[in-house]
């Protein structure tokens, strides 16, 4: 059973920086591609960043680019996403998703498994 868990969501300021994790199991972790992805109230859930299994490509959507670093920790299981300089638009639940062989890197429906998600709210 694939499992993942997402943790580091919090309230911060305008400006701020939030670290994001996400845990995985039941999945060959090393074969799998990982994304984040983001859905605030009202909206469709988008894609914010992608990392391919060795970590050699990743995708950033251009709401995000300069600002967010999507990384990975093979030995760990581990999927990070390093936010800084927050925007009020950043705020959303956040969602780590995984698939072995997504479409595209960006498309919510292209990743089969996702986790629970973490809130993350950006104030002015």
């Amino acid at each position: 059973q694939v499992q993942l868990v997402e943790s580091g969501g919090d309230s911060v300021q305008a400006g701020g920086s939030l670290r994001l994790s996400c845990v995985a199991s039941g999945i060959t972790y090393n074969k799998t591609f990982m994304g984040w992805f983001r859905q605030a109230p009202g909206q469709e859930r988008e894609g914010v960043a992608s990392i391919s299994p060795g970590s050699k490509s990743t995708w950033y959507d251009d709401s995000v680019k300069g600002r967010f670093t999507i990384a990975r920790d093979n030995a760990k299981n581990a999927l990070f996403l390093q936010m800084n300089t927050l925007k009020p638009e950043d705020t959303a639940r956040y969602y780590c998703a995984a698939d072995l062989r997504p479409a595209n890197y960006y498309r919510p429906s292209d990743f089969a498994y996702w986790g629970q998600g973490t809130q993350v709210d950006v104030s002015s």
